[in-house]
């Protein structure tokens, strides 16, 4: 595996984020570390400018072949220091090849360049790469020493100045040295690289974070807004129509219709208040932290839609949960499914709203006998997709489409946290029951709007 130098003043890559790394001391060694290839030709040209002058030196003054093949494999070994960076295996095998060729062509050992490409490997490959490479540089040290001490027993040449046994411990020992040394900085670089790329992980993780953060965020205000607002206007718009044709024959009426339009309109201002305040916090107006509406609400939820002339029936069975967050669900789906037969089913006789507390399980189910519906495009469609979220949070699912026969349906259905108590249920207070002359016929548009009955409560099973 390759890395790229990295240092702690600068990252190999972007982070997602801005990651402030400590500078590093010195400013020889920054300077070093933003210039590798000023580097590698350094380094090159230290092994490089002594070997090939004083080969050119010595050619001059005594030309022979094995002074020109000794000149050749210099050349070689030094051009290869130039990649040690990139290539350390290639450079280390060159460097291998030259030292065993130099025995034969040259009449020398040349265990520099070797030296050179076994550090690289070292620092810029693995600390196994290195050992592997000592192994290699050992054996073919012994190689070398044991064919020059062959070939000058043959009288191929004459013998090297120094013992080979004793150099070659001391080449041994000095490339162990080069070894230890570069595992030394090549772990200290790899274990750097390493903390910045974890950093880096650290930094893009906190920014995706944030962003899905803000898109939950986002999503939780839409559909929160779209709940108040489609509501709240949906009813007012309704009540605003009745009155409008009741202002002539039944000014009364038409004026307890236009004053649910304003109840209805305080109450989505509240809401609104309560919505924003969350998202400012700053100010300490009582009606910004409102509890959320929950199961209690439910009957003066029903009968707003009554008042808009939507013949609701209500039956709620078993023990309501308490947690807020599925009371709230509740009050969301039934307000919306009411909403939305407001709008679409606007001449059904009867919509029959049915919730259903079980020990582990919540249906709620709402049925409209409207033959007719309105224009699909009268909506956005965030309500129902809004919904699935709320009811896909407990782990349950939303269905909507055409009943049998005639008519449509909402079901939702979703787990229940944990069984409330029984005494519990003597706190949620549905709508009363709505009588056979509420729900059997639906009023004309002449007689829609009436003033809302106060809601009275209701045990855990209500029916008309």
């Amino acid at each position: 595996m390759t890395t790229d130098p990295i240092t702690p003043g600068r990252t190999a890559s972007p982070a997602g984020g801005d990651l402030l790394l400590p500078r590093p001391p010195g400013a020889i060694r920054r300077f070093f570390a933003a210039h590798p290839v000023l580097v590698d030709a350094l380094i090159a040209g230290v092994y490089l400018v002594p070997s090939l002058t004083a080969g050119i030196v010595a050619i001059v003054m005594e030309p022979s072949w094995q002074l020109a093949a000794r000149l050749v494999l210099h050349a070689i070994a030094g051009a290869a220091l130039f990649l040690r960076r990139q290539r350390p295996w290639a450079v280390f095998i060159v460097a291998l090849v030259v030292m065993l060729a130099g025995v034969t062509l040259a009449r020398d050992i040349d265990f520099v360049p070797a030296l050179f490409a076994l550090y690289a490997l070292a620092v810029y490959r693995s600390a196994r790469a290195a050992w592997i490479g000592f192994a290699a540089y050992s054996a073919a040290t012994v190689i070398a020493l044991t064919t020059g001490w062959l070939l000058a027993q043959v009288n191929f040449y004459t013998p090297l100045d120094n013992e080979p046994i004793a150099s070659g411990v001391i080449v041994i020992v000095l490339a162990l040295v080069w070894v230890l040394i570069g595992n030394n900085i090549g772990g200290r670089r790899r274990y750097l690289a390493a903390l910045i790329d974890r950093a880096q992980q650290l930094a893009r993780e906190r920014d995706q974070q944030a962003v899905i953060a803000a898109a939950a965020e986002r999503s939780r205000i839409a559909r929160e807004m779209h709940d108040i607002v489609s509501h709240s206007l949906t009813v007012m718009v309704t009540l605003a129509d009745g009155s409008a044709g009741l202002v002539a024959t039944a000014p009364e009426r038409s004026a307890d219709a236009m004053r649910m339009v304003a109840e209805t309109g305080r109450s989505a201002l509240g809401d609104m208040r309560r919505l924003l305040g969350v998202l400012r916090a700053t100010e300490g107006n009582g009606a910004e932290h409102a509890p959320q509406p929950g199961l209690g609400e439910l009957g003066e939820l029903v009968e707003r839609f009554r008042a808009a002339g939507l013949p609701v029936r209500i039956s709620v069975t078993g023990t309501p949960p308490t947690d807020t967050g599925q009371q709230l669900t509740v009050f969301r789906v039934v307000q919306e499914a009411l909403t939305n037969a407001l709008r679409y089913a606007s001449l059904a006789t009867t919509v029959e709203v049915s919730i259903t507390f079980a020990a582990d399980r919540i249906s709620i189910t709402v049925d409209d006998d409207a033959t007719v519906r309105g224009t699909p495009g009268q909506g956005s469609g965030r309500g129902l997709l809004g919904l699935r979220e709320r009811v896909g949070l407990y782990g349950g699912s939303l269905q909507a489409g055409p009943r049998a026969g005639r008519g449509w349906r909402l079901r939702a259905e979703f787990d229940a946290l944990a069984p409330a108590a029984a005494s519990s249920a003597s706190s949620v207070s549905p709508p009363d029951a709505a009588s056979p002359t509420d729900s059997a016929s639906p009023p004309d548009s002449a007689s829609r709007p009436t003033p809302p009955a106060p809601p009275a409560p209701i045990s855990p099973r209500s029916s008309s």
